[in-house]
């Protein structure tokens, strides 16, 4: 019985240092994106939300999986000398069609006429991701899901454009919102469509030594 309560006494102790060395971690969302902002609260992470401004235009890369990945950590390397003491999440997605890679359109016009392409048929939808620790190596995935589309109506994409909801989308799409009636199906993980695969996530942050259960009820 002594044995029992003297290493019940350590294990709450080991928890309690743990835990207070997990308190003192923030959680930083190196991204003005209100859809990943909310899969991460969802999932129980209080991000702390920290817009990098990185500069897109400067990476030219042709590849889209190594185009995701390096927007991604441009991104988080732009925030993390801001925290001392945080996990740095950047993220970036695009849409590749028939190797040409799309990302926001630029004007109503051209997302209708990316609709039109792309009605009827399917595209991947990759994004990066690059998480930060502190005193450790950046880790830096990808992850890729194909879209099926429905082959909608012109209009169909110009009541869809109306709304504005494609302006702000990698692929001019959302599946958490109204263009969620034109996506038949999907491969693959579905918060990865919507901004961040909450799975993916959560095996970068046991990579770099921290459970992401850890971070529920954080403030």
């Amino acid at each position: 019985m002594r044995f029992l309560r003297s290493f019940l006494a350590r294990l709450v102790f080991r928890r309690f240092i743990f835990s207070a060395a997990m308190a003192d971690i923030q959680f930083v969302l190196a991204s003005a994106s209100v859809a990943r902002r909310n899969l991460l609260i969802d999932a129980g992470i209080q991000p702390f939300v920290c817009p990098s401004n990185f500069d897109e235009d400067q990476v030219v890369v042709s590849d889209p999986r190594e185009l995701v990945q390096v927007l991604a950590l441009g991104k988080a390397q732009a925030v993390a000398p801001q925290f001392s003491k945080a996990l740095v999440l950047g993220c970036d997605s695009v849409l590749a069609i028939n190797g040409i890679v799309y990302g926001k359109p630029e004007s109503e016009e051209e997302a209708i006429n990316r609709w039109r392409s792309m009605r009827g048929g399917s595209g991947e939808l990759l994004t990066g991701y690059a998480l930060i620790a502190p005193g450790k190596e950046p880790l830096v995935r990808y992850r890729m899901t194909r879209v099926f589309f429905a082959n909608i109506s012109d209009y169909e994409i110009r009541a869809y454009i109306a709304t504005g909801e494609t302006m702000h989308c990698a692929g001019a799409f959302a599946t958490d919102g109204k263009g969620s009636m034109f996506v038949e199906k999907i491969e693959g993980c579905h918060t990865n469509v919507v901004g961040l695969s909450i799975p993916l996530l959560r095996q970068m942050m046991d990579e770099l030594g921290y459970r992401a259960i850890d971070f529920w009820g954080q403030a």
